[in-house]
């Protein structure tokens, strides 16, 4: 592990950089952000059930979730890469967290948002029929228990579920809650 896995870790985790890094001899800095760009890019995707909208969201994996739920589901996104423009980063992500049968083919802009902690998101929507039981997402690697020196593997998402429109509003993070607006303007 060197030192941009661990920032990713940390990144993704909240894995204690510092010390894992002094235990393997790595020097570790913040990554520093030189460009006023939106951090991440993210996709809402959404069915039509019936005459109603049902939208997909992840629950994300690790011990600090596990007992969360309402408040704590996401849509799919993740950071931009320095190459990357954000739909590109989008579709990435979304691939990434959900498996390779997870894919929609057009896209459509719902703009920037910012969460409570400052993180800007670019997201777009898209319509899918994405089946939940083949949910294959990446993992990730924290100490677990805290201070046992153990790492643990986690999965990035341990569940994504359909949701409908009065439901998602309670189990979406605060932060998001403007893009389900911003979808029911754009597709009902």
């Amino acid at each position: 592990m060197d030192g941009t896995e661990i920032n990713i870790l940390a990144r993704r985790g909240g894995i204690n950089p510092p010390r894992i890094a002094a235990r393997q001899g790595i020097s570790v800095s913040s990554p520093k952000r030189t460009s006023a760009r939106p951090s991440s890019a993210g996709i809402l995707a959404y069915r039509r059930v019936s005459h109603s909208l049902e939208v997909l969201l992840v629950h994300p994996g690790g011990p600090y979730w596990r007992n969360k739920d309402n408040g704590a589901w996401s849509i799919r996104k993740g950071e931009i890469g320095a190459s990357e423009d954000p739909e590109q980063t989008a579709r990435r992500e979304f691939t990434e967290e959900l498996g390779p049968a997870a894919s929609i083919v057009h896209l459509q802009a719902l703009g920037e948002i910012r969460q409570r902690g400052g993180k800007r998101v670019i997201a777009f929507c898209g319509e899918t029929d994405f089946d939940t039981s083949s949910l294959s997402s990446n993992t990730f690697e924290i100490e677990w228990p805290p201070k046992s020196g153990r790492l643990q593997p986690f999965p990035e998402i341990d569940r994504a579920e359909w949701f409908d429109l009065e439901a998602v509003r309670s189990k979406i993070l605060s932060g998001q809650i403007e893009l389900i607006d911003r979808l029911e303007k754009e597709v009902t």
